[in-house]
């Protein structure tokens, strides 16, 4: 069945317009005919399924038969804290990220950082958040993922909400005791260092903060690498995947 993000202002009643590149896809590509169903998102985390009703050139009306929560959307908010890495890699984390079920994605300036924004920043926002739209698609996600505006590294870990969890590379503890003394919280932070890793001073700091220091085990994982480790262990403890 096919499954679309929609603007939530489209629906009227139980009737939805289905119009831009949606509805071009829908009547043009995948020339959808009265009575087909399909899946409709509101970026909210709700799943609605819909009959389509008439198709009239690039538009697509359809009636709204049943709403549910989505399936696909985890237990768990994650936000993921990454420190700015070549743009190649922050893609694959992006898209990666989003697969595995975060919520936000953070690009985060830290002491090792060999690439840089600056004066590019809108641009790439915009590139990534680009790369967590399709990735949401493809993956049946119940919302689109926010890639949001870069901020420094003593910024992010005063910002982050919930319980924190820094990944180093020199040692910390394991994810199963961090996530076993979480009890009823639903916000995960997670910090991730860029291809020089995080110096002693920012591992204080985020110590001072009430981040928890983690481990991965005892390989040296890449800064593209760790994010995906990272996320599938929270999610695979957190019964997310299963």
């Amino acid at each position: 069945m096919p499954r679309f993000f929609m603007d939530i202002n489209a629906l009227v009643g139980d009737t939805v317009t289905i119009d831009g590149e949606n509805g071009r896809h829908l009547s043009k590509s995948l020339r959808v005919r009265p009575g087909e169903e399909v899946t409709l998102c509101d970026n909210r985390g709700k799943d609605y399924q819909a009959e389509v009703t008439e198709v009239v050139g690039d538009e697509v009306y359809a009636e709204v038969k049943s709403i549910q929560d989505s399936v696909t959307e985890p237990s768990v908010s994650v936000t993921l804290y990454q420190c700015i890495t070549k743009s190649d890699k922050f893609e694959l984390v992006t898209q990666k990220a989003v697969e595995l079920g975060t919520d936000a994605i953070v690009p985060v300036s830290s002491e090792f950082c060999v690439a840089k924004i600056d004066g590019k920043e809108e641009k790439k926002i915009a590139r990534w958040q680009k790369i967590a739209f399709e990735a949401a698609k493809q993956c049946g996600r119940g919302k689109i993922p926010e890639v949001r505006p870069s901020m420094s590294f003593k910024e992010a870990v005063k910002e982050a909400e919930g319980l924190k969890i820094m990944c180093y590379e020199h040692g910390g503890k394991p994810f199963r005791d961090i996530i076993a003394d979480m009890g009823e919280e639903k916000n995960i932070a997670i910090f991730i260092g860029s291809e020089g890793g995080f110096s002693e001073k920012e591992v204080e700091l985020a110590k001072e903060n009430g981040v928890n220091i983690a481990t991965l085990g005892k390989r040296i994982l890449r800064t593209e690498t760790a994010p995906i480790c990272a996320i599938s262990v929270i999610m695979a403890l957190t019964g997310n995947l299963e």
